[in-house]
């Protein structure tokens, strides 16, 4: 441990699960109660730079030069090893790499080709940084101070099941837990990460910023420190492994629980924006707080593992995140542990507050619109699909129309060739559920507070249509198409 407790806020109160750093680095504040020497005055004029700042040049070196550089002092040495500058230098030579990739244990050896992690480290006990030292107290967390003590008011419903005409009637807008409803699908009894590793080790997947094969991903999986650990989070994985989705498949894999009923982005067909993934990861990864894309809901079942969240309704306030007057840009500059480090307190104490833990063989309903930062209690797998659902008052389905009417810049998800997701969207509607777009658009009109005139945004074609079919209108005056 080190020799006094770290001043940042935060962490003393999960002091208890913080390991000696393995280079000896020392939190900032413990430098006064240090006799002798501190290894950063021996730095020369780069000491006239805040912390901060010299982290932020070091940022433009090669790996020759990062390399070299730590070999001038001990300062300089236990900076040199901060595991985000090799990172970043990683992917910046993966674009131009067409190697397999070796994980090493860290972003360092694996960049310079180390095939262990060296016996015995430089000693830099008398480096005082709090730079250096949060990121490995942020790894080293004890989830299960967070996760634990969930407050009765703040904890999320639990159901065994639920039909769709509960859901659709009572619950379309409330986070949920239902603990007997995925038991059915053949991946709950089949799918481990053992299991996938033998049947898909050498499928490619997407974990954030890499395309690793899953034997890869997996070795990163176990012998990682990582402060924000990669999570695979692949929308193409039923292809890469051939398997079948949908109750109507011979042989499917799984399938969407029927309670939460008809899906209205269905109408897209292939179309449809990116809408399901397989997630794998290691404890401490996750999420971190986020809405889901193009204003749908979404529903996610544990395979393996579990996972703990925390939940807002759309209009709250998320202690340390920062929205955009427009909801374009959102900035939560925190990885998960530094959130719940920091802010995690402060969060549950809000009445808005909803939180709780989903275990394997459980699937947790997230309502549209509903902040959420989810993060792995343990090495794990989960699938998820996000969707709009239908529902007596058409909340939702207006709420995908708004988005997509007036927002267009935030969509996210379609085929690159489709110019106008709206306009598909509403196209679809039309033929398939004419009294349903023509209510969530008038719906959504009083929602922005503008007066929309309901035959200047539609308009049935009866050259083509007979009289019966449905097409839209862009034309006219610009507040009428807003």
């Amino acid at each position: 441990m080190p020799s006094a407790v770290p001043v940042e806020n935060g962490l003393d109160q999960a002091s208890d699960s913080i390991p000696s750093h393995p280079l000896g680095v020392k939190p900032l504040g413990n430098q006064y109660f240090h006799r002798g020497e501190v290894a950063r005055s021996a730095i020369g004029t780069w000491a006239s730079l805040p912390e901060e700042m010299l982290t932020v040049l070091l940022e433009y070196l090669d790996v020759p030069g990062l390399f070299n550089l730590g070999h001038t002092c001990k300062y300089f040495y236990a900076i040199c090893h901060l595991d985000d500058f090799w990172k970043a230098l990683f992917l910046s030579q993966q674009a131009d790499s067409v190697n397999p990739v070796r994980w090493a244990g860290t972003w360092r050896s694996t960049v310079l080709g180390l095939q262990e992690q060296p016996s015995r480290q430089i000693d830099c006990s008398n480096v005082f940084s709090d730079v250096l030292h949060r990121p490995f107290a942020c790894s080293n967390i004890n989830l299960q101070h967070y996760v634990t003590g969930i407050p009765k008011a703040n904890q999320i419903r639990r159901f065994d099941n639920l039909s769709y005409e509960e859901f659709a009637k009572h619950w379309t807008s409330e986070p949920f837990v239902l603990s007997q409803c995925i038991q059915d699908w053949p991946v709950t009894s089949q799918w481990t990460i053992d299991s996938l590793l033998k049947d898909h080790g050498n499928v490619t997947f997407r974990a954030e910023a890499v395309d690793w094969t899953f034997k890869t991903y997996c070795q990163y999986m176990t012998d990682n420190a990582d402060e924000s650990p990669l999570y695979l989070f692949d929308r193409g994985f039923a292809e890469k492994m051939g398997i079948k989705v949908g109750r109507d498949a011979d042989d499917a894999a799984y399938w969407r629980p029927d309670c939460f009923g008809p899906d209205f982005f269905e109408v897209l067909g292939d179309e449809r924006p990116a809408h399901r993934w397989l997630i794998v990861g290691p404890e401490r990864s996750g999420s971190t707080f986020h809405k889901d894309p193009n204003a749908t809901s979404a529903w996610n079942a544990v395979i393996q593992g579990s996972k703990y969240w925390i939940m807002f309704p759309p209009t709250a306030h998320v202690p340390g995140v920062y929205v955009s007057k427009d909801s374009s840009e959102v900035t939560s500059p925190l990885s998960i542990a530094e959130w719940l480090l920091t802010f995690h307190e402060e969060a549950r104490q809000l009445p808005e507050c909803v939180e709780g833990i989903c275990d394997a063989g459980e699937i947790l309903h997230v309502p549209s619109g509903w902040w959420h930062l989810v993060v792995n209690l343990e090495a794990g797998i989960a699938l998820t699909q996000n969707f709009v659902p239908k529902s007596p008052s058409l909340h939702h389905l207006s709420e995908a129309i708004s988005f997509l009417r007036d927002k267009a810049d935030q969509v996210s998800g379609f085929r690159s060739d489709i110019e106008n997701p709206y306009e598909l969207f509403a196209q679809r509607l039309g033929s398939n559920y004419p009294e349903a777009l023509e209510k969530a658009v008038e719906l959504a009109g009083r929602k922005s507070g503008k007066k929309r005139k309901w035959d200047a945004a539609v308009a049935v074609d009866e050259t083509e249509s007979g009289g019966g079919g449905f097409s839209f209108c862009f034309g006219g005056d610009d507040e009428d198409i807003a």
